[in-house]
């Protein structure tokens, strides 16, 4: 692996990989937590050693090792280089592995198997395509136990004032796995935690006594910043979808959401309804006229604020449901008592019932969380009495129905609504969420599968799927909605609802050809006659249908006039969850988006140079000021300030209105 910055020396630490090391016979099998929950000190000592001595040898079994973006070169440097360090720190330790990985680096005695990667970022790392393993969230456990894991290093919380530790941003696996071990007469891995004093403490069933870990390690204070996810910015195509999901959720239900821009719409959309009802069927009305008191919307959602309000069930807790908490969305509680759930949800709880309610209920249950630095904050700073209600937990509870209490689960998840991103869909159902037709793997299928097929397992449960209509733009825009596609991640028998920017298409028991039109309807215009005319080819469309006019107002430009206003009022922010950016650095962003938009050809950047030479220029000496550009010297430089002028004239940025949360 490449060099890395040195660490001081910490007699613990080394002593903590010897031990390991010789409970493992020098062969570590290694579990490490997804996300947040990896102790990226540990690892890299782990790492360091046994590169140093090829008689070791490493399996790391693990998914999601969040690693900071490299600040590039040329503008995005310039932008980058600070926000990163602002927004991770100049001492956070990035993982060794993790880099080698990218690199197609890893030493020949080290072996990283993951079953989720981060987004995109190892399509070019042959070792992370080799060594990637495709598994539902819920079956990794099994998985990890059966490949033989001799040991779990964790990250974890200190109890305030006590002894109690707490694996809070991950109890996800670690409980699961450990009964896997025992289901199959595997010895226990060695377990041992790092306390970080800035992971928030949360209690519940994800606290445990010191002595569940066989070693505890803590942290050398000051400890770096937990890893944090920028805040994405939130375009038209992303609010429309969120508008169209926001009324599929019933009062009184229950949410699962996934994580990125589509989520952020959807939850800020479940703030608007709940909050400023009235600019929220303002946004409705000019988004899809009738769209309120359509037979789907009437049948499955609402578009009233929430009167008994929403329970959280999703393997992932993040900014999304930070903001449904603090708007009062969030507040049906559950608790862990069948026979009182079935009683509240017929209307006839008692009265000792209603106590425990308030007293115990859980208005969220999760299996990980990951997001800003304002989601940790609020959790590490809310009272007690709140902090009760959110019970971070094992994946196979949050993921699944069978297998624990499936009758209790079944009472508490009532009118249960799926939310999840795909990056394509087929004209007969069929989602591809993970990889690319030629097997390479984008991401990971996580719990995905998971949830769609509890929708149809739930009586009264729906699976919507989100995506973008097409990527790209201008001529190099490709469609997402297809007719085919060589690789799938939900199979088109699950097929249920999807949601693009232009409507919802209900295919849930519907027929081939029935499916065909209605995704057809949500394709953005360019793309329904190649649909329409394989469906014909194939015989699943009749020849003589035509069209309705309506479809062809389905294009970015036809959207972005009718969300305009609302964009220019503040009613759909660019911003939704809140900014780790500065007021520049939006406006920058917006700019640098859409130069990276139209600069991604030889073509495109000759014809954007051009514009900027010719073209408007922006006065925002502030955002010049913040990229070093104010008073450029030499070509370079010159003409980086031209672009840059230019992109930030082509863009402007919608902050939310004074009212907004």
């Amino acid at each position: 692996m490449s060099p890395r910055p040195t660490t001081p020396p910490d007699p613990a630490l080394d002593a903590a990989v010897d031990r390991l090391l010789a409970h493992a016979g020098g062969q570590l099998v290694l579990a490490a937590p997804l996300g947040l929950g990896k102790p990226h000190r540990v690892l890299n000592a782990i790492t360091r050693r046994v590169e140093a001595d090829t008689s070791l040898s490493l399996h790391l079994l693990t998914a999601l090792s969040l690693t900071p973006p490299s600040a590039g070169k040329g503008l995005q440097q310039r932008f980058l280089a600070p926000f990163l360090t602002r927004q991770f720190g100049a001492d956070f330790p990035v993982l060794d592995y993790a880099i080698a990985m990218r690199r197609n680096a890893l030493p020949a005695n080290i072996r990283v198997e993951e079953f989720y990667m981060q987004s995109g970022a190892l399509l070019g790392s042959a070792c992370a395509q080799r060594d990637y393993v495709s598994l539902n969230y819920t079956h990794v456990a099994r998985a990890v136990a059966a490949r033989g894991a001799n040991a779990l290093v964790q990250k974890v919380a200190r109890e305030p004032g006590g002894s109690r530790l707490s694996l809070s941003c991950n109890p996800d696996l670690t409980f699961d796995l450990l009964d896997e071990c025992l289901r199959l007469g595997k010895p226990r891995p060695m377990l041992v935690a790092e306390v970080d004093p800035h992971l928030p403490w949360l209690d519940g069933p994800c606290a445990v006594p010191a002595g569940f870990f066989d070693i505890v390690l803590e942290h050398p204070t000051p400890a770096p910043r937990l890893f944090a996810l920028p805040r994405e910015p939130v375009a038209d195509a992303d609010h429309a979808i969120g508008l169209y999901a926001s009324t599929l959720v019933r009062d009184g239900g229950t949410l699962q959401i996934g994580i990125g821009s589509l989520a952020d719409a959807l939850c800020h959309a479940l703030v608007l309804r709940h909050t400023r009802n009235d600019e929220y069927l303002a946004a409705l009305e000019a988004l899809s006229p009738g769209l309120d008191g359509s037979p789907l919307v009437q049948e499955v959602g609402g578009t009233a604020p929430f009167r008994e309000g929403l329970y959280g069930a999703s393997e992932m807790v993040n900014d999304g449901f930070r903001a449904l908490a603090q708007a009062g969305v969030l507040k049906r509680r559950v608790l862990d008592d069948v026979g009182a759930m079935a009683r509240i949800n017929r209307g006839d709880a008692s009265e000792q019932d209603k106590v425990r309610l308030a007293r115990d209920g859980r208005w969220l249950d999760g299996a990980f969380y990951l997001g800003s630095h304002a989601l940790y904050d609020w959790l590490r700073d809310l009272p007690a009495d709140q902090a009760r209600g959110i019970g971070m937990t094992r994946v196979s509870h949050i993921n699944q129905l069978y297998g624990g209490d499936e009758a209790l689960e079944r009472e508490q998840r009532r009118d249960a609504r799926f939310f999840n991103t795909c990056m394509m869909m087929t004209a007969l159902g069929a989602a591809v969420s993970d990889a690319l037709e030629d097997g390479r793997v984008v991401s990971g299928v996580g719990g995905q599968y998971n949830f769609v097929a509890m929708a149809h397992a739930l009586d009264d449960a729906r699976s919507a799927l989100m995506l973008r209509a097409r990527r790209g733009h201008g001529r190099h825009a490709t469609a997402n909605v297809r007719w085919n596609y060589g690789h799938v991640t939900i199979p088109r028998h699950l097929r249920d609802i999807v949601i693009t920017e232009h409507g919802i298409a209900d295919l849930r028991g519907r027929s081939d050809g029935e499916c065909v039109l209605a995704m057809a309807a949500i394709a953005h215009a360019d793309d329904q006659k190649p649909l329409l005319d394989a469906a014909r080819k194939v015989g699943k469309l009749e020849s003589g249908f035509s069209p309705p006019a309506a479809w062809a107002r389905n294009t970015r430009s036809a959207l972005g006039a009718r969300l305009a206003p609302l964009r220019q009022a503040g009613v759909l922010p660019d911003y939704p969850m809140g900014s780790d950016f500065t007021p520049e650095e939006q406006r920058l962003a917006a700019a640098l988006a859409w130069l990276a938009s139209r600069t991604g050809t030889l073509a495109g950047r000759v014809l954007t140079v051009a514009a900027a030479l010719a073209g408007e220029q922006a006065g925002d000496e502030a955002a010049l000021q913040r990229m070093g550009l104010q008073t450029p010297r030499g070509l370079d430089e010159r003409l980086q300030a031209r672009l840059l002028r230019h992109a930030l004239a082509k863009t402007r940025v919608h902050p939310a209105s004074p009212t907004g949360e």
